[in-house]
């Protein structure tokens, strides 16, 4: 019954939430300072190779099968140099490859494999950091006694003899999963597939992905191919080896053994097809047309047997506002969960306006679906923004890296799906680089507590007869209360003694320059005001002076004030 009331719970829970169950109610950590995070620092488009003729199809595919195997031959040297690594075996490596190739075509390929040999260096230490922790969750466990409660920070002992040895054969492969993976790491030792280990694995799962041998060899045949060139700066429409003009003609620079197949001169091969970019048509042209450089990578899509080529260049980092330009016009706090964004604008007071939004994603389904749905909902909430007059957007700065291993979270595997299933690491990519196009900025903030102190402040007393606040609604206001840099709360406790406001304002948001914030009003020069605070003026401290029942000003005689002082 527990965990089926944990499952339900789970559902309902937003990103920020997820990681603040985990932690218990402790002693309260530390929340990070917000910040405006970085814009985009390159850009990529794509456009489709339309009728393509059947010689051209065939060079294509002897292109990239050969320069394939050519990079499949290169990763295995480097996996094999380990840490032996320098610039001597890397100069090496690249006139072994210029002398089958051309020297661009070997520069791209060394280049490649150094990025896929570091990405998988990066995944190893995180493999390592995971089995540790996994490794040091079971040994705590297994050392207390049967049945002992948890607390809400860390769990307690396991309930039963047969749960006990089951985990502490559990421990035991994680142990030795753990012994290799660490000798691996000392040896500079990677595992690494080219084309992906999934497609790889699907090898021996046809009939589970509903493919026969022979379409399971031409995609993973497509995978492995290698059809890009780099960019570089003063050649001709920015690339030597694959080149697209500015009127939509595509040449590609064949590899010496291939030179025989050229239809034109020194080399080249040019594709009956032309190209036209729909997006950022523009910036494209005026780089190729200045012969800057502008990377190309050409790729078979085997499921719709369709040709696709993407250009992409770097430009500088565009500049984020400041912090507190971003903030002066008020922000829309978003709360991220796992079936949509539950977003409220706020004013620069931290003031909840109008009603809440959602806008609404699906993440079942393939891949490219589920970036699909990101990319709509993100497009809703941006022009939503817009037109909301607001320069600037709060999120939660997600990340469920070390969140979602079965040591910690048990057998709850719906919840670790859950977690598993947010694209948090593509939403960051996604909104910051479509923000920056609209002109907007993205405040980061720390996600600790914003669902739970969300609901607490903010649920019920936005809740009306016309206006329905879920848990998520609350939490996107206390995320752009804490963009904005206030408290999530709005008020602090009253003073001890009384009522009044003789220790200072109670609205932590407002400034001592704020227009409207609740602080003494400023006394009127006069013989007698109401506005005067208790110790200052000639009559301030006196409360037999003022008119007021059950005082014996009551009894004596008093004249109106004129109008000019009563106002």
């Amino acid at each position: 019954m527990l965990a089926g009331r944990f499952l339900v719970l789970a559902v309902m829970m937003s990103g920020g939430e997820m990681q603040q169950q985990q932690s218990g109610k402790g002693p309260l950590r530390s929340v990070a300072v917000p910040y405006v995070a970085l814009g985009p620092s390159g850009m990529a488009v794509r456009d489709r190779l339309k009728r393509l003729t059947a010689r051209d199809e065939e060079v294509l595919r002897a292109v990239g099968e050969y320069q394939g195997g050519l990079a499949s031959r290169d990763l295995k040297a480097r996996c094999r140099g380990g840490h032996g690594h320098c610039a001597d075996s890397w100069a090496g490596r690249k006139r072994e490859l210029t002398a089958v190739s051309s020297s661009r075509i070997a520069g791209t390929i060394t280049k490649a494999t150094h990025d896929q040999w570091a990405l998988a260096r990066r995944c190893q230490a995180a493999h390592l950091q995971s089995l540790e922790a996994g490794i040091g969750t079971l040994r705590r466990r297994l050392s207390l006694p049967l049945g002992e409660k948890g607390t809400k920070g860390a769990a307690g002992g396991y309930r039963s003899r047969g749960e006990w040895f089951r985990k502490s054969r559990r421990l035991a492969v994680l142990e030795a999963r753990h012994a290799g993976v660490a000798e691996d790491w000392r040896a500079g030792r990677v595992r690494v597939v080219r084309g992906g280990r999934r497609p790889l694995n699907t090898r021996h799962h046809l009939e589970a992905a509903q493919l026969t041998e022979a379409e399971w060899r031409r995609r993973w045949e497509a995978e492995r191919w290698f059809l890009a060139a780099d960019g570089e700066s003063g050649k001709r429409f920015g690339n030597e080896t694959i080149r697209l003009s500015p009127d939509g003609e595509v040449s590609v620079k064949l590899p010496a053994p291939l030179a025989h197949l050229a239809n034109a001169r020194h080399g080249r091969y040019i594709l009956a097809c032309a190209v036209e970019f729909r997006h950022r048509a523009g910036e494209w042209r005026d780089r190729v047309e200045s012969n800057r450089a502008v990377a190309y990578r050409i790729h078979l899509d085997v499921a719709r047997g369709r040709w696709y080529l993407t250009a992409s260049w770097q430009r500088p980092v565009v500049k984020t506002l400041p912090l507190a330009t971003a903030r002066a016009q008020g922000m829309v706090g978003v709360d991220t969960n796992a079936d949509h964004f539950a977003a409220y604008r706020l004013d620069p007071h931290g003031n909840p306006i109008g009603d809440p939004h959602r806008f609404f994603y699906d993440l079942s389904g393939t891949t490219g679906h589920r970036d699909a749905q990101i990319r709509h909902a993100l497009t809703r909430l941006l022009h939503w923004t817009r037109r909301c007059g607001v320069t600037a957007i709060g999120i939660e700065d997600l990340d469920f890296a070390t969140e979602k291993t079965r040591e910690k979270h048990g057998r709850h595997k719906r919840f670790r799906q859950l977690i598993s299933g947010m694209p948090t690491g593509k939403l960051k990519a996604r909104i910051i680089s479509m923000a920056a196009e609209l002109g907007l900025a993205i405040v980061a903030v720390d996600p600790a507590y914003t669902s739970m102190w969300g609901d607490e402040h903010w649920r019920k007393p936005l809740t009306s007869t016309k206006r329905q606040m879920t848990r998520h609604d609350a939490a996107s206001v206390a995320i752009g209360r804490r963009a904005l840099g206030h408290p999530i709360r709005r008020r602090t406790a009253p003073p001890h003694d009384d009522r009044s406001d003789r220790r200072g304002h109670r609205t932590v948001q407002a400034t001592s320059d704020g227009r409207g914030r609740e602080e003494t009003r400023p006394r009127i020069p006069g013989p007698r005001t109401r506005c005067a605070s208790p110790d200052r003026g000639t009559k301030a401290g006196d409360q037999c002076a003022q008119h007021r029942s059950e005082h014996t000003a009551e009894q004596q005689s008093w004249q109106q004030d004129s109008l000019p002082l009563s106002l």
